[in-house]
């Protein structure tokens, strides 16, 4: 992957395919090459460029010292989005990357055409407060869990039942996660969920579209309903049997709904 810098942040990036450009945003935690095991491929053969990128912290990204904020992770995207003379291009987020699309859309508009916000939230009930703290106090104690106890919490976290109860299917999930160790973008945990936007995504003029999973519990379809409820003309898509993790879990109609919608705008 090739890089540049924006935001005084090495950035590394990736194109692919032909077309119109779709600029895919990852959650915290995650590198940007998730999205090609999916995403990219079906968004290519719909006749769209796809570009990837690495957040700050994870992956071949520069990875700066100290916690991130949101402001941060916006900054670096609106660079990239500038210095590849992308804008206005259609975005699409998943979970944390969803909020820095929120904040383009609102704060940016002539960057951006549309957008489609998966997995997505304005604010945080006592549940999602509650697990964003369980975090950062593990964080903080410096507690290192066996690797098979944190494979075994993240399945539950973050994968639906529908996939728990499959043999096959939560054997190969769990292998996954035992190999995977967790400590990827630290200073993203940063990255203030808790507070109340839908202020802010009052004032988006861009067409948006929200996707949810009706098994995630770390933004659950009613805190997404929020989101599509407070942006105008917002149009809200709910995709059954998968948690967080559902454009790996059910990526067919994740993809459906992401090429419909961009098609239309």
């Amino acid at each position: 992957m090739p890089y540049m810098t924006a935001n005084d942040i090495r950035l590394s990036y990736q194109r692919s395919g032909q077309g119109e450009p779709v600029l895919l945003i990852m959650g915290s935690g995650a590198a940007g090459h998730v999205w090609t095991t999916h995403q990219t491929p079906a968004l290519n053969k719909a006749g769209y460029e796809t570009v990837i990128f690495d957040n700050r912290g994870i992956g071949a990204s520069d990875a700066p010292p100290g916690l991130y904020s949101l402001a941060d992770m916006v900054a670096d995207t609106k660079g990239l989005i500038e210095a590849l003379g992308l804008g206005p291009c259609r975005i699409v987020g998943m979970s944390m990357g969803a909020m820095i699309a929120q904040e383009l859309a609102s704060r940016y508009p002539h960057l951006v055409r549309s957008a489609v916000l998966i997995a997505t939230r304005a604010r945080s009930d006592a549940t999602r407060r509650a697990l964003t703290e369980a975090d950062l106090a593990l964080r903080k104690s410096g507690v290192q869990l066996p690797a098979k106890y944190e494979a075994m919490r993240t399945a539950l976290e973050m994968l639906s039942p529908a996939t728990l109860n499959d043999e096959t299917a939560a054997s190969g999930w769990l292998e996954i996660f035992e190999l995977t160790d967790g400590s990827g973008g630290g200073g993203q945990v940063g990255v203030d969920r808790t507070g109340d936007r839908r202020k802010v995504l009052r004032s988006i003029s861009v067409p948006c579209r929200t996707i949810a999973f009706s098994d995630d519990l770390i933004c659950p379809p009613h805190l997404v309903a929020e989101v599509a409820e407070a942006i105008p003309g917002c149009d809200h898509v709910e995709i059954p049997d998968c948690g967080h993790l559902g454009n790996l879990e059910r990526p067919g109609a994740v993809n459906a709904a992401i090429v419909e919608f961009l098609d239309k705008y």
